[in-house]
């Protein structure tokens, strides 16, 4: 990265990469290094862009370094390693490819740190599949949106962009929309159209969710059910207005957030969702929609099923991808003693924190992260799409925003970093 690059004061139309709905409108201003959002910014993008940067340099065990000592290090590191663990991972497309390049010479193990809640995505996927759509495709036709356990507030533009969005193709009017929640503790504030028309808030335990989806499902299908005034605390008559809604919806969407359902088989709840849009799919025409993959959880599972054929939690220490969503996940990698040396990764959010491992532990994690124990070897990295340029894959999978850089850094990408160690390897 040059970092004598000059830089416009103005940028528009700026990708952000800070969660994975990636609004591409920001207008950011950069006076000296300090940048500070005009337009289009919502709490977490203004928090992130606008954080100064403070000075930071490589340490081996605590002592300062310079990057070449650190990166050396590093690669001995790796070296020694029988089978290292990759973890973390919060990283652009360009450092993922990075990683899996050193994955599959050192036979390591890779993994995100947010891949708990997109598993419970991938076991559905993997034994029945599903039908899913886009955030254009919601944005441009949809005219039922069920919540069910979420309420986007991780995603603060979702609304915004694709719910309330003024311009739509086909002429269709989104204040008509019809917005339904399901679960407990929502925030339904932002599910109020422009025009005062109120969604409809469905209250019930957030892990009973899959029962009321089941039920649900029973009635679209015309099937009966017992007689019972109420369902998880949802009156019947409700659920069976519902049903009705969701048969006569011209397209309708399931919308969930993997990793804000949190309880035990919460897959099963996943799978309800899943198994009811395909019912409904004979009738009329209805998808799934997630919302998950920040931190570059959706980027680093896309490179992994490119390149190795499998999403993450893959293993090469075999000499060929192995995965396992369960066996390969880092808290039982770690627990099970099944690695010798880790390696992590995350160059988005400061206020992520590595495991404390009882193994060598490398670091790379943006300069103003506050450690609390000292690994064998931490480098400070620059931030895709803030410091460099790069490219991202929204949580719907079907576009790969490029990144810009918006401000100098002496910081190197990820990318530059683990290539540079796993050339010494």
């Amino acid at each position: 990265m040059n970092t004598k690059q000059s830089l416009a004061i103005v940028q528009k139309d700026v990708p952000c990469p800070f969660c994975s709905i990636h609004c591409d409108d920001l207008i950011i201003h950069n006076h000296s290094g300090r940048l500070k959002i005009k337009e289009n910014g919502c709490h977490i993008a203004v928090d992130r862009f606008e954080r100064p940067l403070p000075q930071s340099k490589p340490t081996i065990r605590g002592k300062t370094a310079t990057l070449d000592e650190a990166i050396s290090q590093a690669a001995g590191i790796f070296k020694k390693s029988v089978e290292p663990l990759i973890a973390g991972l919060g990283t652009d497309v360009g450092g993922m490819r990075s990683v899996m390049e050193l994955a599959d010479k050192t036979g390591a193990i890779i993994d995100h740190m947010f891949n708990d809640g997109t598993t419970r995505n991938f076991l559905v996927l993997q034994d029945l599949g599903w039908v899913m759509t886009t955030m254009g495709e919601i944005k441009n036709r949809a005219d039922l949106i069920i919540f069910a356990g979420t309420d986007a507030g991780n995603y603060p533009r979702f609304y915004e962009r694709v719910v309330w969005n003024e311009h739509s193709m086909f002429n269709y009017d989104t204040k008509n929309r019809d917005i339904v929640y399901i679960g407990e503790n929502l925030d339904t504030s932002q599910g109020k159209s422009p025009s005062g028309k109120k969604p409809t808030y469905l209250k019930c335990p957030q892990d009973e969710i899959g029962e009321v989806i089941s039920v649900l499902h029973a009635l679209v299908g015309g099937n009966k059910t017992q007689k019972k005034e109420k369902i998880s605390g949802i009156k019947m008559a409700h659920l069976e207005k519902l049903a009705e809604q969701m048969k006569n919806a011209v397209y309708g969407v399931i919308v969930w957030a993997p990793g804000e359902l949190d309880f035990p088989h919460a897959e099963l709840t996943i799978q309800n969702f899943c198994e009811i849009t395909k019912y409904l799919n004979r009738e009329t025409r209805f998808a799934g929609f997630f919302l998950g993959g920040n931190d570059g959880g959706m980027s680093a599972n896309n490179v992994s099923a490119w390149q190795s054929g499998f999403p993450l939690r893959v293993n090469f220490s075999k000499g060929y991808p192995e995965h396992d969503l369960q066996k390969y996940a880092t808290a039982n990698v770690l627990k099970n003693k099944e690695a010798d040396a880790l390696l992590w990764i995350s160059s988005f959010n400061p206020e992520i924190k590595p495991p404390r491992a009882k193994i060598p532990t490398i670091v790379l994690a943006t300069p103003d992260t506050k450690l609390d124990f000292k690994p064998d070897v931490y480098i400070p990295v620059s931030t895709p799409g803030v410091d460099h340029s790069g490219q991202m894959v929204r949580t719907d999978s079907v576009v790969s925003l490029p990144l810009k850089q918006v401000r100098n850094s002496d910081n190197q990408s990820v990318k530059e970093i683990v290539r540079r160690i796993a050339e010494l390897v």
